[in-house]
């Protein structure tokens, strides 16, 4: 895939069709914390009441089709030098870098957005490996597994800790 058709910008009302078409598949929300959106209607609400007003989430496009989403959410307090870094794409786009080069397109911009973070970090299931690749293909260093760290749509599971320093990271 062409890296020039790939964007990020913020979730727009009139994403909701192609948003059903990503997050209203199974495949794509079984290893985020999103629940399959299974209506338009539920879609936009979720658009409107989570996307838009969220610190720092933007969606991946191609050609400014939204096909997935990347999200940083930056810590606060005495978390604030930190912010956890999620994302997902839709199945027919899986393999061909393009969460890569979105992630990678996140980086400078968060760290540009949130100058008090110096950490991203990220959990991937440990079945995950795709995610796990995205992750290091982006310049992240696997830190280690928590084992039974949390809980998953109602299973306990493994994770694995990724993270990337501002100064491991070429602004």
């Amino acid at each position: 895939m062409d890296s020039s058709r790939i964007s990020l910008r913020p979730f727009n009302l009139t994403d909701v069709d192609d948003m059903m078409l990503w997050a209203g598949d199974d495949r794509v929300t079984g290893t985020i914390r999103w629940k399959t959106l299974t209506s338009t209607e539920e879609a936009l609400t979720f658009i409107k009441e989570v996307c838009i007003p969220h610190p720092w989430r933007r969606s991946i496009c191609i050609d400014d089709r939204s096909i997935g989403f990347v999200s940083v959410f930056p810590g606060s307090g005495d978390d604030r030098s930190r912010g956890d870094i999620g994302y997902a794409i839709a199945v027919e786009y899986w393999g061909q870098g393009i969460a890569t080069n979105a992630v990678k397109m996140t980086i400078p911009q968060v760290y540009n957005d949130f100058p008090e973070i110096v950490r991203l970090q990220a959990l991937a299931d440990v079945e995950n490996k795709a995610s796990q690749r995205v992750l290091e293909k982006a310049g992240f260093i696997k830190e280690g597994i928590l084992r039974k760290y949390g809980y998953h749509k109602g299973k306990i599971v493994d994770l694995v800790m990724y993270s990337l320093l501002s100064t491991d990271f070429d602004m």
